[in-house]
């Protein structure tokens, strides 16, 4: 049989047959639709990449007040574009290496308090002009300026001292950490002329594709970038497109129409009747993303640590990960960490429903018995407002009066989300445990939206950063878990993986778990075959 099914593949890739016929056959051959549909996506991707067309994806995340500025992106759309144009000293691949982009290498003294980024030679930016050392520190020194607002404020805070010199970009640290080029590969350090600080939001950067046109909330466009550096690896597709798609309904429709190629945040729901379609797939990969309710602990009633626990005990993670993600992902604990980050605990207890210490807490908390309002959209995360109504259910059981207020999707991240004192949210995770916590709990992070500020915390953080020993680190991350699941306001019931939906005619598509739509890079990395 398998020779049969490599000879019908042979013929579709040649334009033989066609991709609803080879399902046929394939059936025929005692295949079902999802497995032959994935053979021949697979079939594809194996060819070499393929120049030309326009690449479309349909994602959520997109709302009307999004710029280009990379220190404000903070969901899919904006962020996805950022990739288009831009470029940090370095990424994250899909195994978890770095993947040196402006920086060419980087070397650390002995006590990884002095890291030395080389820029790679000969670099321009869109607009022609050579990348420089000088630009690198503009652009570092922008995001450290307390008026920038940048998600990535807190890991620049860590840097005591920064200079040009030469070709190479120095770092001082006042305490070592091994994990500084992983902190440099945060989104929202794309390297821009002049550090971007005359315009932000201009879009010129070192990426395989330049800005066609803007829409904020409705689409974003992109051409090919034609001294792009790297074309031979990325930048396939003459142009590209985002449209933004933040209802589930709607981006499925589009790909099964061909509207567009590629969706993010397949609703785990539809996802097994979807892989069944012609010419589609349904990729899945577990990482470090997770969706969460986050709680401001310096908000009434939300300052008390009694209800917050009550409100802990009161979520079934287990019923969640069952009804929510459909088995397409795991259970949390109420600390950002799983097993796909480096020196993870697992010895650490699960924290299970229970509606008796839920119960009990409330009880103790003395809380006065007044609706305690939870914000969630559609767009928060795929299953959000199921989630928040399976959450009520199960609060009100242990007596917790839990009221959902549901928001619109357009405004949610700039309005409700790092706003509103309980909202539904999602993090896509970061590479090594120093850069979700320095993102979203050190004290002195913007984006800390849990209002988590403990400097005990802070100081075991500092302490993480300049150990080397790997065992000693471990224990020191597992405290911070405990101090966080224990004390903070931030109630973590699943660990998702991410499901995107892939037209069959998508090739150079790879499992990637550092974030969705293959860190987001999908649309410069994938091509059309067809």
């Amino acid at each position: 049989m398998n020779d049969q099914l490599k000879h019908l593949t042979d013929r579709v890739s040649k334009g033989l047959m066609t991709r609803r016929e080879f399902v046929g056959r394939a059936a025929a051959l005692g295949v079902t639709a999802a497995v032959a549909n994935s053979m021949l996506a697979q079939a594809a991707r194996a060819e070499g990449p393929v120049r030309g067309g326009t690449l479309k994806l349909g994602c959520s995340g997109g709302e009307s007040t999004n710029t280009q500025d990379p220190a404000l992106a903070a969901s899919e759309v904006p962020i996805s574009n950022l990739y288009h144009w831009g470029e940090q000293l370095v990424q994250v691949n899909e195994k978890g290496d770095l993947d040196f982009r402006v920086a060419e290498s980087v070397e650390a003294s002995a006590d990884a308090k002095t890291w030395t980024f080389k820029i790679r030679s000969g670099i321009e930016f869109s607009d022609g002009k050579t990348v420089t050392a000088e630009d690198v520190l503009q652009t570092m020194q922008r995001h450290s300026d307390e008026n920038s607002q940048s998600g990535a404020l807190g890991i620049m805070r860590g840097i005591e001292g920064m200079r040009a010199d030469g070709d190479n970009f120095i770092v001082e640290l006042g305490t070592g950490n091994a994990d500084l080029p992983y902190l440099m590969a945060d989104y929202h350090l794309m390297i821009q002329p002049g550090g971007g600080i005359d315009n932000p939001g201009a879009g010129i950067g070192t990426g395989p594709y330049t800005i066609e046109f803007d829409e904020p909330g409705v689409r974003h466009g992109f051409k090919i970038n034609p001294n792009y550096w790297d074309a031979e690896n990325r930048g396939f597709a003459e142009f590209s497109e985002v449209l933004v798609l933040n209802d589930a309904t709607a981006r499925t429709a589009a790909l099964q129409s061909g509207q567009v190629q590629l969706i993010n945040r397949v609703d785990p729901k539809v996802a097994e009747l979807l892989g069944r379609a012609p010419n589609l797939s349904v990729e899945s990969v577990g990482g470090p993303g997770h969706y969460v309710f986050i709680m401001h602990i310096d908000t009434a009633p939300f300052d008390n640590n009694e209800l917050r626990m009550a409100l802990k005990y009161a979520i079934n993670r287990q019923e969640m990960v069952d009804k929510i993600l459909r088995g397409y992902g795991s259970m949390g604990n109420d600390f950002p960490i799983n097993a796909s980050y480096p020196l993870f605990d697992d010895s650490i207890p699960q924290r299970d429903y229970d509606m008796e210490k839920a119960k009990e807490h409330y009880a103790k908390s003395g809380h006065d018995g007044s609706p305690i309002i939870l914000r969630v959209a559609d767009g928060a995360f795929p299953g959000a407002v199921d989630a928040a109504a399976l959450y009520q259910q199960s609060a009100q059981a242990a007596g917790i009066p839990l009221e959902i207020k549901r928001e619109p999707n357009d405004g949610y991240w700039s309005e409700v989300w790092n706003v509103q004192p309980f909202c539904a949210s999602y993090w896509g995770g970061r590479p090594v445990q120093d850069q979700m916590y320095t993102t979203a709990y050190l004290s002195t992070a913007d984006w800390n939206d849990t209002r988590f500020k403990v400097p005990a915390f802070d100081e075991m953080l500092l302490s993480a950063r300049g150990e080397l020993d790997p065992a000693k680190r471990k224990e020191i991350y597992a405290k911070m878990a405990m101090m966080l699941r224990d004390e903070g306001g931030l109630i973590l019931p699943m660990f998702n993986d991410f499901i995107s939906g892939v037209a069959s005619n998508v090739g150079g598509w790879v499992a990637d778990p550092t974030g969705e739509m293959m860190g987001n890079k999908a649309n410069i990395k994938c091509w059309l075959t067809a």
